[in-house]
């Protein structure tokens, strides 16, 4: 009887245990991809990852990058002439010809939406005076966002000698292009009519992207293959306003891994706001200011945590060595560092969350004052 009642008593010791494990010891997802990364858009932690910093060829989805520059450095309504070159540019095409006027706008969409390889050289020759210095410009922004293993050769991902990319580099990438609202709207965009001089007809630009039908949030990117690289895609998603970014390269099943990735980081992790906008956190002394300073955040804050981590988090106020009046509202006076133990995750500006004046000659004589009755005087 006592060992009966033994076994139950452990049975369901094992039960309750069981049913309060945490979500970070859900199964780790099934990836075709040779390479993938999961990266939380707006922090940039990686939330999964496998080969992230392998170089590969990227096919298509090198089009994000073409397509930023194009928004960073161009008017949407600027027209540009398709060379001979751009027409005839080989792979996937949205049927440009030699002489054309197009608006560098509808060029974007027909990058975008239908990965026209044509679309990307008349981009590039328009944006950088030719596709050899665009390229140069592609790779020098590449390496400002930290993506150190990336190269590019061409506007369009077509194999060719040095040009690839990491899964991890193509992520950040995505996220710095992702901060672009017309680029946000542009690859949601499920068809897009543009003209087609010449013809009786308009060119009907499909989205390829197949993401935004299958999951729930889906708001981006790009899709790539060539037989060197294999199948690509940069997936995104957004729920309750947190974006994730979804990157597998050289995949047999991209739209599978991808909803694998998200659903594992969407279910896994916690969007934690770790502060509020105009959150307090300390007073400072102001140097000939009328008053202390409010020490407050400057924008709200969220940060992808499993939730065992929410425990582990420390914080650290680093203010300006001299914080001197007169102060305005908004103004950066420091930093809080956000440590995950002991390992540095973040940083969020502080700033005044009120103007703090200057001193005048009165109130010099109001503190003389104040100080003379306490000692005595």
């Amino acid at each position: 009887m006592q060992k009966t009642r033994r076994t139950v008593l452990i049975g369901l010791f094992l039960l309750i245990a069981l049913l309060h494990l945490p979500l970070e010891a859900a199964e780790e997802p099934s990836v075709s991809a040779r390479s993938a990364v999961l990266m939380d858009r707006d922090s940039g932690r990686v939330l999964w990852k496998k080969n992230e910093h392998r170089r590969r060829p990227i096919a298509s989805t090198t089009k994000i990058m073409t397509a930023l520059l194009a928004l960073e450095r161009g008017a949407e309504g600027e027209r540009v002439k398709v060379s001979g070159a751009a027409a005839a540019t080989e792979g996937s095409s949205i049927w440009l010809e030699k002489g054309e006027k197009k608006k560098l706008g509808e060029l974007i969409y027909g990058l975008m939406l239908c990965s026209g390889n044509d679309a990307a050289a008349a981009i590039a020759e328009h944006i950088g005076g030719s596709e050899k210095k665009f390229v140069a410009l592609m790779s020098e922004r590449a390496r400002a966002l930290g993506a150190e293993n990336t190269n590019f050769a061409n506007p369009h991902g077509l194999p060719a000698k040095n040009h690839y990319s990491t899964a991890y580099d193509l992520a950040l990438i995505t996220c710095e292009a992702l901060k672009n609202e017309r680029f946000r709207e542009i690859i949601s965009t499920p068809a897009r009519t543009i003209s087609w001089p010449g013809q009786p007809w308009d060119r009907l630009l499909v989205n390829q992207n197949r993401l935004l039908e299958l999951y729930p949030g889906a708001d981006g990117v790009k899709t790539g293959w060539t037989e060197k690289a294999g199948r690509c895609f940069v997936g995104s998603a957004t729920k309750q306003r947190w974006q994730l970014v979804a990157v597998v390269l050289k995949s047999s099943e991209i739209w599978e891994d991808s909803v694998a990735l998200l659903d594992y980081g969407f279910q896994r992790y916690r969007h934690q706001k770790l502060f509020s906008k105009n959150q307090v956190l300390c007073t400072a002394e102001v140097m000939e200011g009328r008053e202390r300073a409010e020490i407050a955040v400057c924008k709200a804050y969220h940060y992808p945590l499993l939730p065992s981590e929410q425990k582990r988090l420390n914080y650290r106020i680093r203010l300006h060595d001299s914080i001197r009046a007169p102060l305005t509202q908004g103004e950066k006076l420091g930093e809080v560092e956000v440590y995950l133990q002991k390992e540095l995750i973040c940083c969020v500006d502080l700033c005044a969350l009120r103007p703090v004046s200057r001193k005048e000659y009165s109130d010099y004589l109001h503190d003389l004052f104040i100080l003379m009755l306490q000692e005595g005087w």
